[in-house]
């Protein structure tokens, strides 16, 4: 089974194996030490038993299956320069700031999506509980609910009825959600179908962008080829965003320059294809491509806080108009009853 291994797991290795190469441990005992630790011992132990034998690190990895392809080609990249402790070291970032982005994006979604549980709730409190005391307190006047609020009665009964069946759906939801969160195959499997569906456009878009010149940059610090380092990064993608690189390496192919290929395919901006060309021409084409992924990663960041910091008054606005909808409905035939009464 592919990609078993999370990403917070793949930074923490590729740090620590780094950490041991450096330090002159073979990558064998590198591997065994490794192994004692953590729920993937397993795993590092039939890679150490590999490499002991002769198998290079690049083929253990990819013989686990556990591995993303682009751990598997950058290690194996490292090994051919002679650097791979650099290869580790930076996939080791890469898969850090993987993981906080990811966090930052929860943290992000977790309050709207708070305030969307709270929304449902009152609505529900005030159909089912609220609007059947005001219908009493009608009927005691000598009229009855009429119109929209008729309706929202008729609902909040028929809410009460089916309670049993949404209590049901309810638990089917979490056990989901806690199945998502816990099962990362599964996770990962949801999250590829997504990005090839919708997972190209808006804020998802720029945080493709950065993560591929965050890939980039780690390729052409490694020594790797360029049109080599975009075929590798496009292994990390997913829909659109891979079918961008496809583009790309194919404009690559046709002649073109880096940066031109990038800004032509919609992977990069204008100002940073700009900025990659000159670096190019310095000989600094790798620290280029690095500052370019800091800056999109920023960008990309500052473009989710965007979007989120627009959410939550819009859902605050949505449950005030639905709550005094809602209240305004029921009040004023009870205040036109007492107005006739009086």
């Amino acid at each position: 089974m592919k990609h078993l291994i999370s990403n917070d797991d793949i930074a923490s290795l590729c740090l620590e194996l780094s950490l041991l190469l450096h330090a002159g441990v073979s990558t064998g005992d590198a591997l065994s030490l490794l192994a004692e630790e953590g729920d993937r011992g397993g795993v590092l132990k039939a890679m150490a038993e590999q490499v002991d034998s002769g198998e290079t690190l690049s083929a253990a990895l990819r013989e686990s299956g556990a591995f993303p392809t682009y751990v598997c080609g950058l290690v194996e990249v490292g090994e051919r320069t002679g650097r791979t402790e650099e290869a580790l070291s930076a996939l080791s970032r890469y898969y850090e700031d993987r993981v906080r982005l990811a966090r930052r994006v929860r943290s992000a979604l977790l309050y709207p999506a708070v305030m969307l549980a709270l929304m449902l709730v009152v609505i529900g409190v005030l159909l089912v509980k609220v609007l059947p005391i005001f219908d009493d307190v009608s009927a005691s006047l000598g009229g009855r609910l009429t119109g929209v609020a008729a309706g929202l009665l008729t609902l909040g009964r028929w809410l009460e009825g089916a309670m049993p069946v949404l209590f049901a759906v309810l638990v089917v939801v979490a056990a989901a959600v806690l199945l998502f969160t816990l099962a990362q195959p599964l996770r990962q499997r949801v999250l590829s179908l997504w990005q090839r569906s919708r997972g190209d456009s808006g804020v998802s878009r720029k945080l493709n962008n950065a993560r591929l010149a965050q890939a980039l940059a780690m390729g052409m610090a490694s020594g790797l080829p360029v049109d080599e380092a975009v075929a590798l990064s496009a292994s990390l993608m997913e829909g659109g965003a891979k079918a961008r690189c496809q583009s790309c390496r194919q404009k690559l192919e046709e002649g073109g320059s880096l940066g031109q290929a990038l800004k032509d395919s919609g992977l990069l901006p204008p100002r940073q294809s700009r900025l990659l060309e000159l670096g190019q021409r310095s000989g600094a084409g790798d620290a280029s491509m690095e500052k370019i992924a800091r800056d999109l990663s920023e960008e990309g960041e500052a473009a989710l806080d965007a979007l989120v910091s627009r959410v939550e008054p819009a859902l605050v606005l949505v449950c005030s108009v639905l709550v005094g909808l809602i209240l305004l409905s029921v009040m004023l035939p009870l205040m036109h009853i007492m107005s006739a009464i009086g």
